[in-house]
């Protein structure tokens, strides 16, 4: 029966090839019987070794998948996609904001006392009946005047007076300064609030802001600079600022894998290599807003941003690294040892210990051998429960079919599967097929600078004209669901009660009628004269993409429309294309994360070339919301303005949103989760997709069993 369902599925030439597979592979079954190792090791199947085994360095899926086990942040996302708590134990937020003293400025009623004073007692007693405002103030202090040294980064001009770009990008100068900074009211806020200067604002009138006499307080250091320092004043002295703070309290007693204890000064260690530029961390954006990171015990941490930014708390599901390994000193030592003179660099990126990693996480690193495997073993010392699997081990096979047969032969228990293959086996009793909806989606990008697509009803007309129903059903095997808009379908920024835009022809042939265009004498729209033609491209190498390429461009054909399609390599199609936006309409997807943050993609200021906006969204309304959901630190009010958010991009449809594909697994029947029970006893659970279907968050609870369990309903 095995080598008849190969017959089925597979071409002629690689037969041999599969059938002499199932003789030099040993069957799961074979594997198990009398050989309880194989049943506490876990085997992963990967098309690609990993490349750098150090989460701060790492920019692939196969590094990540090893590093995630080896490593822990200081939290984590649990299965309903929430925040929880790992390296540290608990967390606070809340804000510092800062009220700049206008000197030549006087509050109403008030002559001759310190002026810092008399605003603060001002505008506490205006707002004393304000009792949301007020009831989140825990403290309120005057700071005295002090004096600061610093560097401002300014566009360096021609000699035409506009601003000299070095491959696009704008040359800066950093002009030194000296600050003679007034004092300021510090108001220590409960939670951190966008709004908290609106009441304040309003009271004091924008007078306030307008005569601050900024030439008095701000001098450059080199006179010549005097001048152009000017347009950076508002920027070196602030009148108001929000800095919001995070506490960490972290766990203690936890261990690296070498039993050395981690604290707080490997926290800080951890971003400062992120932020040190000889190691090139691909993560820096991730922490540029933070202002200052203290160490304020043992295993408190205090870190202050420079502004408002509520995704910043995610970066911290980053790996910590050991200081006691990587400090300055060791790398030197490692630098002598490997012959390195002592005027040659050797950073984070230069030691071996990215070949050998050491982590506090619930597996210990083993042995790396290159383009073969990767063996991790369970650390029995992990803070947490110890993973039931006693090994994890990551093959490298980059031929798709041969890790597909080493699955049916039981050499691996998981590994990528296609659609397709998913498919073929959905009905296997051996197999347990797991799908849930990934976090990423499709869609069609127009370029609205293109006049053919200015108009949101042209825009819903192409969508209607499109059955993506039908792109599920046979491209993707069934394994995708519709979406409505820009966020994740599992997130709860993604509004549900979004129509989906209608599987509806006639209705776009009328739309576009409306718009003025109609059928010439060949059936192509026409209007003024022009054809409704485009090209619509994708970069080659991707199968769904490209067969999308051909229903649409049948779809569109049907009601009048002439769509060219090209396929381009991937770098020439980011280079020569998108990042450029020299193109009609694109076929693309985004991988989107767990928070809702939408500036890079949507908002009007990222729409210039090499940003991500590239189909030139603009729409002042979204602006605003997209700036108020990445200031609000309060969740409710994040999903209401999100929700709003969708519903807007929705409506415009600068994209057509196709479809979300779903994870699809397949795992071997005999894989359960435990789970412990109070008297000791345990409960076999049948393995579940979580909300982001991923395995990672209970994979410490899974094993193998030597036969397939009967489930109850209730635990299945």
């Amino acid at each position: 029966m095995f080598v008849k369902r190969i017959l089925i599925y597979f071409p002629l030439a690689l037969i041999l090839f599969l059938v002499q597979s199932v003789f030099w592979v040993p069957t799961y079954d074979k594997q198990a019987v009398g050989n309880p190792k194989r049943l506490v090791k876990f085997l992963e199947a990967s098309g690609g070794d990993a490349a750098i085994l150090n989460p701060i360095l790492s920019a692939d899926s196969s590094s990540a998948a090893v590093n995630e086990k080896v490593f822990e942040g200081l939290i984590d996302f649990d299965n309903d996609l929430k925040l929880r708590p790992r390296l540290a134990q608990s967390w606070i937020q809340f804000e510092e904001a800062y009220l700049t003293v206008n000197p030549s400025r006087r509050p109403p009623g008030y002559s001759g006392g310190e002026l810092a004073r008399e605003w603060a007692q001002f505008l506490l007693q205006s707002l004393r009946a304000r009792r949301g405002w007020y009831g989140n103030i825990r403290r309120v202090e005057v700071l005295p005047e002090e004096e600061v040294t610093g560097t401002v980064a300014l566009p360096v001009l021609g000699e035409d007076g506009r601003p000299v770009k070095n491959n696009g990008v704008v040359k800066t100068l950093d002009v030194a300064y000296r600050l003679k900074r007034p004092p300021r009211i510090k108001f220590t806020l409960k939670k951190v609030d966008q709004d908290f200067f609106t009441p304040i604002k309003h009271l004091i009138g924008q007078g306030y802001f307008s005569t601050i006499p900024y030439a008095r307080h701000i001098e450059a250091v080199d006179p010549a600079h005097a001048e152009r320092l000017r347009t950076a004043h508002a920027r070196i002295l602030p009148l108001t600022e929000h800095n919001p703070v995070i506490l960490f309290t972290l766990r203690e007693g936890v261990l690296f894998h070498d039993g050395h204890e981690f604290d707080a000064s490997d926290v800080k260690f951890t971003y400062d290599s992120i932020m040190n530029p000889r190691n090139a961390s691909p993560r820096t954006s991730d922490y540029e807003p933070v202002k200052a990171l203290e160490v304020v015990g043992p295993y408190r941490v205090r870190i202050v941003y420079k502004r408002l930014f509520s995704p910043a708390i995610n970066s911290w599901t980053m790996g910590i690294l050991p200081e006691h390994l990587l400090n300055a000193r060791r790398l030197r030592e490692e630098a002598v040892a490997a012959g390195r003179r002592g005027d040659e660099p050797f950073t984070l990126r230069d030691t071996a210990f990215n070949r050998r990693p050491v982590g506090t996480g619930p597996f210990v690193f083993g042995e790396w051998k290159s383009d073969e495997m990767i063996r991790l073993t369970r650390n029995d010392a992990y803070w947490g429960a110890p993973p039931e699997y006693e090994e994890y081990v990551i093959r490298i096979i980059p031929d798709t079919l041969t890790r597909e047969m080493e699955f049916y032969a039981g050499a691996v228990d998981q590994y990528g599967a296609e659609p397709h293959q998913v498919a073929r086996l959905k009905s296997d009793p051996k197999y347990h097929s797991i799908s849930s909806v990934g976090t990423s989606y499709s869609y069609i990008g127009y370029n609205l600078r293109n006049p053919l697509f200015q108009s949101a009803r042209v825009r819903t007309a192409l969508g209607m004209a499109i059955d993506v129903e039908q792109i599920i059903r046979y491209v993707l095997y069934g394994e995708g669901e519709r979406v409505s808009g820009p966020y994740a379908k599992i997130t709860d920024w993604y509004d549900p009660e979004v129509p989906l835009v209608p599987y509806d022809p006639a209705a776009a042939l009328k739309l576009l009628e409306e718009e003025g265009w109609r059928k010439n004498a060949e059936g192509y729209l026409e209007k003024e004269g022009r054809v409704f033609e485009f090209n619509l491209i994708t970069n080659s190498g991707n199968p769904t993409r490209k067969n999308i390429l051909t229903i649409v461009q049948n779809s569109w054909r049907k009601i009048g429309i002439k769509c060219n399609t090209r396929m381009f390599e991937w770098a020439v199609f980011l280079k020569d294309f998108v990042n450029t936006m020299k193109f009609d309409a694109v076929v693309l997807g985004w991988s989107m994360g767990f928070d809702p943050d939408l500036y890079q993609i949507w908002h009007s200021s990222q729409a210039g070339p090499n940003q991500l906006n590239f189909v030139g969204y603009d729409n002042p309304q979204a602006d605003r919301l997209i700036v108020r959901i990445r200031q609000e630190y309060d969740r409710k009010k994040q999903v209401k303005l999100a929700h709003e958010l969708h519903r807007i991009i929705a409506r415009d449809q600068p994209y057509t949103f196709l479809f979300v594909s779903r994870a699809t697994r397949l795992l071997d029947r005999k894989i359960v989760i435990v789970e412990r029970q109070a008297d000791g006893s345990e409960k076999y659970v049948k393995v579940y997709p979580t909300r982001d279907g991923s395995l990672s968050y209970y994979f410490n609870k899974l094993r193998k069993l030597e036969t397939v369990p009967q489930f109850t309903p209730a635990a299945g």
